[in-house]
């Protein structure tokens, strides 16, 4: 009688700040530590101790917030994928995902019958390889060759002639496959136990969240046949509107390259300037307008804005400041020279972010929205600014067709700037503007966006992940203009 080794019954559950619990037969063990991943070295640390005890490789089920684990880890550490029929019931995640793999490989390999569904094998294989003109042993003739054999022509008729040279005969009357095969690939995962068995040497794709965010930085990334302009609007001072534009700016900037400018479009006392880095300059919007014909020659050179404008050399984009220290009328800025203005940046950038004033009347606010592709409303979880941003959008919809495409098609961005603010405010303020707009952005509350100057990098990884949701929403309404095709 063959006595089968029994496996030791072991789990664990990990959760996101590194802290878990390992059970043994029915006993606990509590795993403390730093991060997830050093929690998961801990699982296979333990797991790997119990191996060497029985020598022989044990199973675990580890479970975390977005899925469950079935592993083997041999007595020196290693880890495999738990494809046996016996894993642990509920098992999920690398068993379905490997499969298909598996069949794969299977088909392939020369001589190797795979069972069919009721485990039995599915027969000898056929050779593949046929003499010209003759039928595979058992098959019947192909319908759709015999319909493709010429038809005879009539006595006396001669055949049309073939196209290209003179009695010229193609070489391939049905065509062929091209030897070119475009594969999509795609690079494993780098996150959570799919990361982690990555790095022990498995193949393994990564899960659905960090699929998602692959696909939102390929949609940032995208490049269009001509230059974009994003305008950042609410009526109202305070709604976030600067921190918008420099954190949609940088996002672009990480993941799209170089060719970005955020550009403040206000008559009153603008502060991106103050938010941003300063280069080795003071030059403000007014330095730039008496230049702007010049700059606009055919043999202008885009490193002559660097006079201009101010270099982010942390998230590689620029700023083409106001003046907030001169009074208004001392800086009336027309919508003419927004034109002007406009007109130079879309020589040079590809990409125009532009931060807005507070006076929707202003001939410069009112020439920005002329201008725009993409409308951002920027607010905060405070209802005035939230309720400023929707009458902004109201009455863009009265002011002309164009203008009220933009406004159906805006991008609803909403900051948590209170961390007391309850979820259920914030949802309703998301919901009352998914009424009005395309899509609606949620940014958590984050001290680092109160910074005196921001930085996509300074910000929680929570509050970075939420930026890029946000500017893929923005990148998906950039799309192909008629202009852009002549």
């Amino acid at each position: 009688m063959q006595i089968v080794p029994t496996w030791p019954v072991i789990s664990a559950r990990i959760d996101e700040s590194g802290a878990g619990l390992v059970t043994l037969n029915d006993t606990e063990h509590a795993i403390q530590a730093a991060t997830a991943e050093d929690a998961r070295r801990e699982v296979v640390r333990f797991c790997a101790d119990n191996a060497q005890k029985l020598q022989r490789p044990v199973r675990v089920t580890v479970q975390e917030p977005d899925a469950t684990w079935p592993l083997i880890v041999h007595p020196d550490g290693r880890v495999d994928a738990d494809e046996d029929d016996t894993a642990p019931a509920g098992a999920s995640g690398l068993e379905a995902e490997m499969a298909p793999e598996r069949d794969s490989v299977i088909d392939e390999v020369p001589g190797v019958v795979p069972a069919d569904a009721a485990g039995a094998p599915a027969g000898p294989r056929r050779s593949s390889h046929v003499a010209v003109g003759e039928a595979a042993p058992g098959d019947d003739a192909d319908p759709q060759a015999a319909a493709a054999e010429p038809t005879p022509l009539p006595m006396g008729q001669a055949a049309p002639p073939e196209p290209g040279l003179p009695g010229a005969r193609p070489i391939s009357p049905n065509g062929r496959a091209s030897f070119i095969t475009t594969e999509a690939s795609e690079d494993p995962a780098t996150r959570g136990w799919r990361g982690f068995l990555v790095r022990a040497g498995m193949k393994v794709g990564p899960g659905a969240d960090e699929r998602s965010e692959r696909e939102e930085r390929a949609t940032v990334a995208q490049q269009w046949t001509g230059p974009r302009t994003i305008a950042v609007v609410n009526g109202k001072g305070g709604a976030n509107k600067t921190p918008t534009t420099i954190l949609t700016a940088a996002m672009f900037a990480q993941h799209g390259g170089a060719g970005v400018l955020a550009w403040d479009n206000n008559q009153t006392r603008g502060t991106l300037g103050w938010r941003t880095e300063q280069g080795p300059h003071d030059a403000t919007l007014h330095d730039l307008l008496p230049e702007t014909e010049r700059l606009l020659a055919s043999n202008a050179q885009s490193a002559e804005l660097a006079k201009f404008v101010h270099h982010q050399s942390r998230d590689h984009y620029d700023v083409l400041r106001s003046q907030p220290m001169a009074l208004r009328s001392q800086q009336r800025v027309s919508s003419t020279d927004v034109d002007k203005v406009h007109a130079v940046a879309a020589k040079y950038y590809r990409l125009i972010v532009m931060d807005s004033g507070n006076d929707e009347s202003d001939p410069m606010w009112l020439r920005m929205i002329d201008h725009t592709d993409q409308l951002i409303v920027a607010t905060s979880s405070r209802a005035e600014h939230a309720e400023a941003g929707a009458l902004l959008l109201e009455a863009l919809a009265d002011r002309d067709e164009r203008s009220a495409n933009l406004a159906r098609n805006a991008v609803a961005i909403v900051s948590q700037s209170d961390e007391k603010t309850t979820p259920a405010e914030i949802r309703r303020i998301e919901q009352g503007y998914r009424d009005m707009v395309r899509d609606v952005a949620r940014i958590p509350y984050d001290p680092a966006m109160g910074a005196s100057q921001l930085h996509l990098r300074a910000l929680n990884p929570a509050t970075q992940r939420a930026w890029l949701a946000a500017t893929a929403m923005v990148a998906s309404g950039l799309t192909a203009r008629p202009e852009d095709q002549h």
